[in-house]
């Protein structure tokens, strides 16, 4: 018998098993289907055992910081947002990014506190929720070192190897001495000995960028005792840590680290970690390696390294990590936008990997690996690599139920009375949502859209630079209301009549809005973003943006224009650029606008166009100290949100039975709408209501229509 989690099953039916000696690994074997089980081809099936566990098949989530703990322990929401990944069929989730083990490694972006042993019974419900479905549960413990925050908690002084301060976090350092190595080596012998008693299957430390790999790194290591100098000083600390850590959890846990492969100019080199991996092979230290790339000690190390985006191509450092596990030969785990099941797939047939950690696509789709099983890989809601899940943790950009998990179905159920008949007026994000999970449900469904395509708004967005995987929020609903057979009517300006002809139960208006007018004097001479998008004005070699919302639009058209070769000013009334995006997105375009030789003008409002000759002159007031500016340009484009675009609704209000009323009650506690007397109910959605983002109009359309 061998585990499965901490479940037994019986092997000896079904598979035979192999000890990879080829990976010169004692503790990893791969287990192979025998005839009665050939048909499980999919090498992202085929189990892998670690050190006596098994692991049903290749697909994992890693380690995050979801900031969903309940004053940094994993209670219910933080644990069934990890169930739905186990429902849905991964082998393995990994969690509680960054966990604490001492307290001069403080909370910062709400981690775990694994230095306490309240923790403890929080691990063995959690162990015993992901272990009824056949999944393993492992959590990541560290010390951030000099990435903690002196000014934080107990407000005590950060430690690091060195007194190297560190630029994201901001904190000076002081250098450890021979109490704090032998205290936090303690440490996490003793957070070790807490997930074991939890249940935990494993665990990994935390290398790069933390307090081990700021050891390991010679940008940050400068000692010059036993700890540093060397490879073999500073690989000493982690061993300590290692040899602890397996002291306190005995020889059948599994114990593996996070590495960076790769600092980059100065930093620690991939010969260099080579020879640290090598190192901790050699002293039996781990039982894999859970492979990263680059820095986390500045924002953009952070965003286009170590968390890779929208911005990156897809499965950037497939190659590096396959070199490493040919030449390491320990088992290998990684996670940096793998997204999707194609690149999944070959990085395990090819060899680069042994897990692969599907994170961000899990908060897209918990249930990837139910869809390949089920040979519904075409059904598997795509992750796009918006970030929106880095900056409103730990929501999905288009899965409105990610994060929510305790509030709102993963799975749409179907409805205790389907059958009723649901009409969508719009075709854009909010009506698509609102028509899936009607159809989802069991109703009729008819979505009437004006346009030729559907798409609204983000069919306009999808043509910035680096954003145009944003337009799969929209052929992911499309391709459903296909299979779940909605009845979409394109090109047709519906009207009260229209609607009303379908006698229908209920009614969503989604019709979203169009760019906002404004008072402000010659505001006729601007053109907007949708203007320049569409193509139905042509953008002039010089243009002044001016942005009144911090949002993406008039930075990514500003960001579009500059690009192609256009001279761009971007005025915002922020303090900077790009405000109310995540900070993933934000520091991308602040660099790509530098880069580029954007002027950003800060504090900067709108104040008056006139036409001056064949040009224009807008003046900017300053929004701290009233003073002005003229700047002539050859056009001005104004961006000031949208304004709704309702009419049909306001034409059926009067006749609904709710009259046109969404219940704000209701929608607070996450309940469905109060009954309604006969008749349709109407409500509006997304920007047909008010100027948006895309996961609030999502998140609107879902949590009306998941209740019909």
């Amino acid at each position: 018998m061998q585990r499965v989690g901490n479940r037994a099953f019986n092997a000896a039916t079904s598979f035979w098993l192999i000890t990879c000696s080829a990976l010169r690994c004692p503790q990893f074997s791969v287990i192979h289907m025998d005839r009665a089980t050939s048909h499980v081809k999919d090498p992202l099936l085929r189990p892998l055992t670690l050190r006596g566990l098994t692991l049903k098949n290749r697909i994992m989530s890693s380690s995050h910081a979801s900031a969903m703990d309940d004053a940094n322990m994993p209670a219910l929401r933080y644990q069934r947002y990890h169930e739905e990944k186990a429902r849905g069929g991964l082998a393995l989730t990994m969690f509680g990014g960054s966990s604490n083990i001492a307290p001069d490694s403080p909370s910062v972006f709400n981690q775990l506190n694994a230095g306490t042993d309240e923790i403890i019974p929080y691990f063995q419900e959690f162990s015993e929720r992901i272990h009824q479905h056949g999944a393993a549960l492992m959590c990541q413990i560290t010390h951030m070192g000099r990435r903690g925050d002196a000014q934080a908690e107990a407000w005590l002084p950060t430690i690091a190897p060195s007194a190297v301060r560190e630029d994201l976090h901001r904190n000076f350092p002081r250098a450890m001495d021979a109490h704090d190595i032998d205290r936090v080596v303690r440490a996490f012998g003793q957070a070790a000995r807490r997930c074991k008693a939890g249940g935990l299957d494993g665990l990994e430390t935390l290398a790069g960028g933390h307090l081990i790999g700021q050891f390991f790194s010679p940008l940050m290591n400068l000692r010059s005792d036993g700890y540093g100098g060397s490879i073999e000083n500073r690989t000493r600390f982690a061993l300590r840590v290692h040899e602890e850590i397996r002291r306190q959890v005995g020889d059948d846990f599994v114990v593996g680290m996070r590495l960076t492969l790769d600092e980059g100019e100065g930093g620690l080199r991939f010969d260099e970690v080579m020879q640290i991996a090598e190192i901790l092979k050699r002293e039996g230290a781990v039982d894999f390696f859970n492979c990263m790339v680059g820095r986390m000690d500045t924002e953009i190390t952070l965003v286009e390294e170590n968390m890779p985006g929208m911005n990156r191509p897809l499965a950037p450092y497939l190659d590096k990590v396959g070199e490493f596990r040919r030449e390491i030969g320990v088992p290998i785990f990684h996670a940096a936008r793998v997204t999707d099941v194609a690149n999944a797939r070959h990085a395990v047939r090819e060899g680069v990997l042994d897990m692969v950690a599907m994170t961000r696509a899990h908060i897209a789709d918990p249930q990837i690996v139910n869809k390949i099983m089920r040979g519904e890989e075409d059904r598997i809601r795509p992750c796009i690599g918006a970030s929106h899940c880095l900056y409103k943790k730990i929501h999905c950009i288009h899965n409105p139920a990610s994060g929510r998990e305790t509030l709102l179905p993963m799975e749409v159920p179907p409805s205790d009375a389907p059958g009723k008949k649901v009409v969508v007026v719009g075709g854009g994000p909010a009506g698509l949502e609102a028509a899936r999970v009607a159809a989802e449900r069991g109703h009729k469904v008819v979505l009437f859209e004006a346009a030729p395509k559907l798409g609204g708004q983000v069919l306009l967005a999808s043509k910035t630079n680096w954003r145009k995987d944003l337009i799969q929020i929209i052929d992911w609903r499309e391709a459903e209301l296909a299979t779940l057979g909605v009845d979409l009517r394109c090109n047709i300006y519906a009207g009260a009549a229209d609607v009303l002809a379908e006698n229908p139960d209920h009614v969503f208006v989604a019709t979203g809005g169009m760019p906002a007018e404004s008072a402000i004097e010659g505001a006729a001479l601007a053109v907007s973003c949708w203007d320049i998008l569409s193509g139905d004005v042509r953008a002039e070699p010089e243009i002044l943006v001016c942005d009144h919302t911090g949002r993406y639009e008039a930075v990514a058209v500003a960001d579009m224009l500059s690009a192609n070769d256009h001279r761009v000013t971007l005025a915002t009334i922020d303090s900077h650029c790009a405000t109310e995006m995540g900070y993933a997105d934000r520091i991308v375009f602040h660099k790509r606008l530098a880069a580029q030789g954007v002027e950003v003008l800060a504090y900067q409002k709108l104040g008056a166009i006139r036409k001056e000759g064949n040009r224009l002159l807008a003046t900017l007031t300053h929004e701290l100290t009233g003073q002005t500016q003229e700047i002539i340009t050859d056009q001005v484009l104004l961006e000031t949100g949208t304004d709704p675009l309702a009419e049909v609704f306001f034409e059926l209000q009067a006749g609904a039975a709710n009259k046109g009323i969404t219940d704000v009650d209701a929608m607070a506690s996450w309940a469905a709408q109060p009954a309604s007397p006969q008749g349709y109910t109407l409500h509006r959605l997304g920007d047909a209501l008010t100027s948006r983002s895309i996961h609030a109009a999502l998140l609107e359309a879902y949590r009306l229509a998941v209740h019909l």
